[in-house]
């Protein structure tokens, strides 16, 4: 296995954008920091990723009326792209449909920071495990631990992110997402430690973002994922406004 680039289309209030993780709020009243909207609409992005031959790269929907351009995304790369953001077992289907590759889920299967089994399989029941990806994003603790956190990534579970952990939840899905929320967005340094736990783990492809701005970033995921762990890069690249080159970033990662 080699690390692979992954691209993303990030939405929030049915536009492009790149947004400080940390800062969404569940309840809507507070406005993310935001560094970037962009004047194009996802099917622009969705078909740049398609002509690269970009797949497993993954649209979500940041909170409330998204639904309508994830769907145009979607559309624009029939197959290409995996859906995250709000998925459950009564739209999973729908958005199978809509031309999903697969589906990113987190919320649906923790009620009260709790892992629900029968939430996870009447998913499994529509998605299966092939189609099925486990967003386990997480933020550290006081303490130095790692634990998933949903709701927009604002609320912590009991969940704590570990080799046991990423076990156990292989069973159910064929590949994890998990964004370093506290750097996610802020071009400030990747989350080595959180990095050398996926590697040391990762059974299924693993797929990191947050914090990723320069290509010495993405080289250290290749060397301490050893090959085990995909990226993702948002703010930082220059088709959303960053300094880094896609078409490099696309070059590099065809390389590998």
């Amino acid at each position: 296995m080699s690390a692979e680039f992954r691209p993303c289309i990030d939405l929030h209030d049915g536009k492009v954008k790149q947004i400080v993780g940390s800062t969404l709020e569940s309840c809507g009243a507070a406005a993310p920091r935001t560094n970037f909207v962009s004047e194009q609409p996802p099917e622009y992005y969705a078909g740049l990723y398609r002509k690269d031959a970009l797949y497993g790269g993954h649209v979500i929907q940041l909170g409330q009326g998204n639904q309508s351009a994830a769907a145009a995304a979607l559309g624009a790369w029939n197959g290409g792209l995996q859906l995250g953001g709000g998925v459950n077992d009564e739209n999973a289907r729908f958005w199978l449909d809509a031309g999903a590759a697969k589906l990113i889920v987190t919320s649906f299967v923790f009620s009260g920071g709790e892992f629900k089994q029968e939430k996870l399989a009447a998913l499994l029941k529509i998605t299966g495990t092939e189609k099925l990806v486990l967003d386990l994003s997480c933020r550290r603790t006081a303490e130095g631990k790692y634990f998933v956190v949903t709701d927009r990534w604002q609320k912590f579970t009991k969940l704590e992110v570990t080799p046991e952990t990423l076990g156990m939840f292989s069973r159910y899905c064929s590949e994890f997402l998990i964004h370093a929320v506290d750097v996610e967005g802020k071009q400030s340094g990747i989350d080595c430690e959180l990095l050398e736990i996926l590697a040391g783990a990762a059974e299924l492809p693993c797929v990191y973002a947050g914090g990723i701005s320069t290509f010495a970033d993405i080289e250290t995921i290749e060397c301490v994922g050893r090959g085990r762990i995909h990226y993702t890069v948002g703010s930082a690249l220059d088709i959303f406004g960053g300094k880094l080159s896609y078409d490099e970033v696309v070059r590099r990662s065809k390389r590998s």
